[in-house]
């Protein structure tokens, strides 16, 4: 059959969807065959409804939007974490929902044992993982203490944390310094290289960092810098290139400035930071995680505040149900490998990163940095394909965060989990993937998603919190 076939006689239309359609197709003579279809929606009827006719939520979402969107981040300091989080000798923050040794994964426990070994607390591997078993170090999440940290996450004591500090809701957030690609800490490495690094970090670069943000008139609008390199080519989770040579060009003068040091000292900071494109990445973390904390503690909010994974599980919090945490299995990243390195080597997904798809960038702004394909996999309109998807997802467009390609529409924002349980889809993430196997490292980068069941634990415990005050 030709074209000209089928527009020689009177259309028969097919509709799926409100009556209005077909109905109105009707009033004008057309042949309409109506198919029940909806889209593929998952949780109880009784719970999407119950969340559906919450009448805090309309409010309380509006309020939680309004407040991601004001938030602003500010670096204000950079010191060690003891200082800022009170952390006692014996314990080390990891990524994600908390884990027990027991639990933990490959790159997890590969990431706490070069800490230990970092630290001090044990002179060999073996020692460190009899340390660790036994329970002598205590273990938990960096969200625990408004800190985030990219893949195991890993923060003791001794290492140094980029402070930030949110002007208008006077919040505060801390993460620690990147160590560049490979085989790293974050990785689940934690060979001599690893540590030697580490070592240096500690005694150079991060009291050099401190001494040079202290010194500036203004404290650096990392939320401005975050804004400018969507209009650059990055997407803020796995592409931070222009975000890190911005950093550069901002913190450099003062860095060149600072006392003390040995010229070979400042050199050496300046040539880490300029290759190292993720340096922008640990101030783009905790950028996200002030404007998600601005929204957390909202009752009737079905908002998402956190997205994270350990390795081993992924969770998710939401502004109306606080500090709970809604749990399912990490799934393995899809994507492209290193070398050799192929999907055996691959660990579940970890990380705090996902907290950038929770603020809207990463994954929910591909369209912004076509080129990211190229490093996770895909095509190009799979990456515009991906951002328009995420609007549905999604209760705002962040005005800050626009996206040349798409008219400079602001990013999809703000998770709603009614949202996701009607349409069945779940939010993309962009991440890095570690070896499965402890001191691999990194073996690749690529996509996933969270598992359905945290989504459905939220909506029924969302549906709780509607029906709770509705019976009182």
């Amino acid at each position: 059959m030709t074209i000209a076939d089928l527009l020689a006689g009177p259309p028969t239309v097919v509709a799926a969807g409100v009556d209005v359609f077909s109905e109105a197709l009707r009033a004008q003579g057309a042949d309409v065959r109506d198919v029940d279809w909806r889209p593929p929606a998952f949780g109880d009827p009784a719970d999407l409804a119950a969340l559906a006719l919450d009448p805090r939520r309309a409010t309380a979402n509006r309020t939680a939007v309004e407040r991601v969107l004001a938030a602003g981040s500010h670096l204000v300091d950079v010191r060690p974490a003891r200082e800022v989080l009170d952390l006692p000798d014996r314990t080390l923050l990891h990524a994600g929902p908390p884990i027990d040794w027991a639990s933990a994964s490959g790159p997890l426990r590969g990431a706490l044992v070069g800490a230990c070994l970092f630290e001090g607390w044990a002179d060999d591997v073996e020692e460190a993982e009899r340390l660790l078993a036994g329970g002598g170090v205590t273990l938990d999440p960096c969200h625990h203490h408004r800190a985030v940290g990219p893949m195991a996450g890993v923060t003791s004591p001794s290492m140094w944390l980029w402070c930030l500090a949110d002007p208008v809701h006077g919040g505060q957030a801390f993460c620690n310094l990147n160590e560049g690609l490979g085989k790293v800490l974050r990785m689940g490495a934690y060979g001599a290289e690893v540590l030697d690094r580490l070592r240096w970090m500690r005694a150079v670069l991060g009291p050099v960092l401190s001494a040079a943000v202290r010194s500036r008139d203004e404290p650096l609008d990392v939320k401005a810098v975050l804004a400018q390199m969507l209009q650059m080519g990055d997407e803020a989770h796995n592409r931070n290139r222009a975000g890190s040579l911005m950093a550069l060009r901002e913190l450099s003068p003062s860095i060149v400035a600072v006392e003390g040091w040995a010229s070979s000292d400042v050199a050496q900071v300046l040539r880490f930071i300029g290759g190292n494109e993720h340096f922008f990445l640990n101030l783009g973390m905790p950028t996200a995680k002030l404007a998600m904390d601005a929204a957390a503690g909202l009752p009737g909010s079905s908002l998402v505040t956190v997205m994270s994974r350990n390795g081993t599980e992924f969770g998710i919090r939401t502004a109306g149900t606080g500090d709970r945490w809604f749990t399912g299995p990490a799934q393995t990243p899809v994507g492209l490998f290193l070398g050799d390195y192929g999907p055996d080597d691959a660990n579940p997904d970890i990380g705090d990163s996902a907290i950038m798809e929770t603020y809207g960038v990463g994954g929910f702004a591909m369209a912004a940095a076509p080129a990211i394909v190229r490093f996770v996999g895909g095509t190009v309109p799979d990456a515009l394909a991906t951002t328009e998807r995420m609007y549905q997802l999604t209760l705002a467009e962040n005005p800050a965060m626009q996206i040349p390609i798409l008219g400079f529409r602001g990013s999809p924002t703000g998770i709603d989990v009614l949202a996701v349980a009607r349409t069945g889809w779940l939010p993309q993430i962009n991440t890095g993937m570690a070896g499965r196997v402890a001191g691999t490292g990194q073996v690749g980068a690529g996509l996933v998603q969270p598992p359905r069941v945290c989504f459905e634990q939220a909506l029924a415990a969302l549906a709780g919190e509607a029906r709770a005050p509705a019976a009182a």
